[in-house]
């Protein structure tokens, strides 16, 4: 039955998919293992919630089980327990030391002080792990994130520098890759297939939150999703899956982004507003969070003329600092060396200038410093544009208590701050590599 769950999810039939996950959820109660398998299918489907009920059921079941313990702390960190999530994944750590990314999760839940933090068992633990293997990565960034927060800065970006370095090693991935796409994409998105996008029109429909990941695209759908009539789904794969089933099959990835300029736009946007239905939200607006759909911004526009499309921008040092200095796991392979992260970041800005250029009042603009600067007058302004009216409850957005599952699910729990705000500074020797290919490009720090 889980192979055909996974299908109907691929598919975007996500009721169909939640039947049979309820019915499997009932035959699965005391078998540990297939719970989580369930749990991994609800979070697939943006239900948190779900998902959070078979983790602590699968815990119930297999009391002391590591994988258990460490999937029920990774579950309270999405719905906004971070108190259980921080004791859970300390007994992951008694339970079996080496679980080295329950070490640097921990790190990552709260600001670390001088008189409670992990510094030195960290410290202990990475001095007895291979270099190379498997443990470096994590405990690395996790002494980064400890250090930068008791103000030890130098060691911090040390530590950092060697899991990022370590981690950069591991990958196969070629920037090369990715800038040759997005220049497809410029070129296949001309100015005459821009021009056939629909004029926006106001009634309800998708928002979408893009930019760079760590540009402040959570907190913008925290603010939003405060609101009564607004749900945030997460950060979802509907548009690219959308776009890959009207697109038909490609030989490449520039095989497809070419397909993609010349298909059936209304058709996507029905595919695309298909699969969102399935999510049965009972709010009028809701947010697809996914950062990199600004690669798909064109297509957005073309397709679906109620969206409203939201882009974050930061300072570009402060952006990419904050990418070096995250450990993703899972995507943004761009993000473990500093002249990657320059070059990406510089195309990612040249496909929004050529967006912002052919695609005239066609996406809000948000930066990042101004919001956390000005957060009411800034936050009015984006519920403005999704034609939203004002609610205080978007003010004190860190009360939102609906699941947040992304990098910044603990910082999102606390009120705005400016703390992050010329960050890079700190490190601007370190961080050189980055600075001069951004000065190259003619791009320089707010």
């Amino acid at each position: 039955m889980l192979r055909a769950i996974h299908g109907l999810i691929r598919g975007g039939d996500y009721p169909a998919a939640l039947d049979r996950l309820r019915q499997l959820e009932d035959i699965a109660r005391n078998d540990a293992l297939l719970l989580q398998a369930v749990a991994e299918c609800y979070t697939h489907c943006a239900k948190h919630l779900d998902a959070h009920r078979c983790h602590e059921r699968a815990a119930q079941v297999a009391p002391g089980d590591a994988r258990c313990t460490y999937n029920l702390a990774a579950s309270c960190v999405a719905i906004g327990r971070i108190d259980a999530a921080e004791r859970l994944f300390s007994l992951v750590i008694e339970i079996r030391p080496d679980d080295f990314d329950a070490w640097q999760n921990r790190s990552t839940l709260r600001r670390q002080t001088e008189q409670h933090n992990h510094v030195d068992e960290l410290i202990r633990m990475l001095a007895k792990v291979t270099p190379g293997g498997a443990g470096e990565v994590p405990l690395c960034y996790a002494l980064g994130k400890e250090l930068e927060d008791l103000g030890d800065h130098a060691r911090s970006f040390a530590y950092l520098r060697r899991g990022a370095d370590t981690r950069r090693r591991q990958l196969s991935y070629r920037v090369e890759m990715d800038l040759e796409a997005i220049e497809q994409i410029r070129d296949a998105f001309t100015a005459e297939v821009l021009q056939l996008a629909p004029k926006p029109v106001g009634e309800p429909g998708p928002i979408f939150v893009m930019g760079l990941p760590r540009s402040g695209t959570t907190l913008v759908d925290r603010i939003l999703s405060s609101h009564s009539a607004v749900e945030s789904l997460g950060e979802l794969n509907d548009l690219p899956l959308s776009v890959m089933h009207v697109a038909g099959a490609a030989s490449s990835k520039g095989d497809l982004i070419r397909r993609a300029a010349s298909m059936d736009f209304a058709a996507l946007g029905r595919e695309y507003s298909r699969r969102i239905a399935g999510y049965d939200s009972q709010r009028a607006y809701i947010i697809d969070k996914a950062p990199l759909n600004f690669l798909y911004l064109g297509l957005i526009r073309l397709a679906l003329p109620s969206a409203k499309i939201i882009h974050l921008r930061r300072d570009p040092l402060d952006s990419g600092f904050a990418m070096y200095k995250t450990l993703f796991r899972m995507g943004y392979p761009f993000s473990y060396d500093l002249e990657d992260l320059g070059r990406y970041y510089i195309a990612h800005r040249q496909l929004m200038e050529h967006w912002r250029t052919h695609l005239t009042d066609g996406f809000l603009d948000v930066d990042y410093e101004s919001l956390v600067q000005d957060q009411l007058r800034v936050s009015r302004s984006i519920l403005d544009w999704c034609g939203v009216a004002w609610e205080p409850r978007c003010a004190d957005f860190y009360k939102n208590d609906t699941p947040a599952a992304t990098a910044s699910a603990a910082q999102v729990r606390e009120p705005i701050h400016s703390r992050s705000v010329g960050s890079w500074r700190r490190h601007e020797r370190e961080l050189e590599p980055l600075a001069r290919i951004l000065r190259h490009a003619n791009v320089f720090p707010a």
